[in-house]
């Protein structure tokens, strides 16, 4: 699948977890993925990400982990690594600065706001799944934080409900440059369709337009 074409009106972006916690300066996640996300210039990417995906119309699903209480996971029998995180750190504190999205990344009208997600997948309990159908999206493109986490549960999902996989590969970031490698280089390719950088899924793009002269 070496020269893979995207059909904006059935092809969707899906942003996981851009968090002032995770992408800013003074978030509580910042100082865990700073050098890493630096390195990849994660949030001007993101940036042009989006601007590209709307300028083409492709629609914008942001994805959005739970917000966390006081006391909300105290009782859980069962908490994943991601709850205790947010349980000891008040990580994505509900009504905080750290649970706002980046500025840079915040949603323009047409995107997409799916209910949050408890644990690592976009579409686990939420309505992610349902708002693509509706829009008649078959092909997904997934990018934010964090790449081995959210981002790769999200697209296994995805690829489990019959969806057309891509990650974008400087459109994410993680914790070390190990895992970051190791994901992009071994994880995706094995749990999705294909893994571009952001300015290749952007030319393989196509509009109705475009289409019609093929």
């Amino acid at each position: 699948m070496t020269d893979h074409r995207y059909r904006a009106s059935s092809t969707g972006l899906i942003l996981v977890d851009p968090y002032n916690d995770f992408l800013s300066e003074g978030g509580k996640r910042w100082p865990a993925v700073k050098d890493v996300v630096t390195d990849v210039g994660l949030v001007k990417n993101l940036r042009r990400l989006l601007e590209g995906c709307r300028r083409a119309g492709v629609r914008v699903f942001y994805a959005m982990h739970h917000q966390s209480e006081a006391g909300q996971f105290d009782d859980w029998k069962t908490p994943s690594k991601s709850n205790v995180a947010m349980r000891d750190l008040a990580l994505f504190e509900k009504g905080s600065w750290g649970a706002d999205i980046h500025p840079e990344l915040v949603p323009k009208p047409g995107d997409v706001m799916a209910r949050q997600h408890w644990n690592s997948s976009g579409f686990a309990n939420t309505d992610l799944d349902f708002l693509l159908k509706q829009y008649g999206i078959d092909h997904i493109a997934v990018a934010g934080m964090a790449a081995n986490t959210c981002v790769e549960s999200t697209g296994r999902y995805g690829l489990e409900l019959g969806y057309h996989v891509t990650y974008l590969g400087d459109g994410v970031a993680t914790f070390t440059r190990e895992e970051q490698d190791a994901t992009i280089r071994l994880n995706y390719p094995r749990v999705g369709h294909a893994v571009l950088r952001i300015d290749e899924f952007l030319a393989r793009i196509t509009t109705p337009l475009q289409v019609m002269k093929v």
